[in-house]
């Protein structure tokens, strides 16, 4: 199979979806491997790198879309990228359907087979691909989030974690998962005063177990967000459906609760935000204002530490690259269900139900296109 890695366009995204050891493992199970021309470049990865392990460097995205069949990625098609989709392809990336109407339709259209990084599950109903990236912008939200409580950056002018004799600021995560662990870890270290909301209870409980004094676990309902915003000075949103847009739980009206100069860094972004005034930055202009509080809502986060982030991806998906090269997306579908789960579209039909359900789409089980 001939395998294609274009460079990505997004604003201020450093990351490749591949790194030359998976290079390696590709050509030694017999696949070609097309890398465009300084795509990995982001991450400290020059061409030669990528060379001396058996890939052709081509000039041009339109190169390796014109002759590869699995196009490896790492964030959505941008526009210029879905004109270049075809029937033949099979797109292995980070999608985020449900944040883009726009991005739905316009996949959708191109006939392509779309198997989703965020939606692909493992045998313990985990999410494999998506969990190294929560991991990296769990911690930088916390980084980015005291950053700009800087009075400078227009925040409340606080140290995250105080000093003898001056209190430390209050922290809110909303969601305990592992986007909302790495955060409450990181300002716990910090020796911020951190509260975490979940509705799961199992978790609470796990992360009352493992967390220092300084973390306390809130069961979330609209009271306990309402009363933990007033007197929060970051608020971290870290609220994840796989595959749906994130539920809205802070609705506009809350931010008049907040102090000013407080700092929302929503995490969730990609998948919509669960603020109603989030939406999407970047890491060149990553913050906007309303109602005198600071939100940081940036759509790539880890994109900015491609180094990092490009290992910590590559570790978790070249596994799953190498089955689908292996016999093709459709095998390694019905070899893995789990797999499965990740095909969002194929064959102009959408395949993920809370995709299809948030732009009231038909939704077809990927199981009905295998059997064909």
């Amino acid at each position: 199979m001939n395998i294609g890695v274009p460079k990505e366009i997004k604003t201020d995204e450093y990351r490749v979806a591949l790194v030359p050891s998976g290079v390696e493992q590709l050509r030694r199970a017999g696949h070609r491997v097309i890398v465009e021309r300084d795509a990995g470049i982001g991450s400290g990865i020059p061409d030669e790198d990528y060379q001396a392990l058996g890939a052709e460097i081509v000039h041009s995205a339109a190169e390796v879309f014109e002759r590869s069949e699995l196009i490896c990625k790492v964030k959505e098609p941008q526009a210029s990228e879905i004109r270049m989709l075809r029937a033949k392809h099979v797109v292995f990336t980070y999608f985020h359907f449900a944040a883009s109407r726009e991005l739905t339709e316009g996949v959708l259209k191109s006939g392509c087979t779309a198997i989703a990084y965020e939606t692909i599950v493992d045998r313990r109903n985990r999410l494999p691909l998506l969990a190294p990236m929560s991991e990296v912008a769990g911690k930088m939200s916390i980084q980015e989030g005291a950053k700009y409580l800087e009075r400078p950056m227009m925040g409340r002018g606080i140290l995250l974690g105080g000093i003898p004799g001056v209190e430390p600021a209050n922290v809110l995560i909303v969601g305990g998962g592992i986007v909302g662990t790495n955060a409450a870890k990181v300002a716990a270290g910090l020796h911020a005063n951190v509260t975490v909301l979940d509705v799961d209870l199992y978790r609470l409980r796990e992360l009352d177990d493992i967390m220092p004094p300084n973390v306390m676990t809130v069961y979330s309902t609209s009271d306990a967000i309402r009363r933990h915003l007033s007197e929060a000075d970051l608020v971290i949103g870290a609220v994840l459906i796989p595959g749906a847009r994130c539920p809205m739980l802070v609705p506009r009206d809350y931010l008049k609760l907040m102090k000013p100069g407080a700092v929302i860094v929503d995490v969730g972004v990609d998948q919509g935000g669960c603020c109603e005034t989030t939406r999407p930055t970047t890491h060149s202009d990553p913050t906007y204002i309303i109602d005198g509080v600071v939100h940081y809502a940036v759509a790539n986060m880890p994109g900015a530490v491609g180094r990092t982030s490009t290992f910590g991806l590559t570790n978790a998906t070249i596994p799953y690259a190498v089955r689908i090269a292996a016999g093709g997306w459709a095998k390694a579908a019905l070899d893995d269900p789990g797999l499965a789960a990740g095909v969002n579209m194929t064959q102009q039909t959408v395949t993920n139900q809370p995709v299809a359900e948030c732009f009231g789409l038909e939704y077809t089980p990927v199981s009905k296109t295998l059997a064909k």
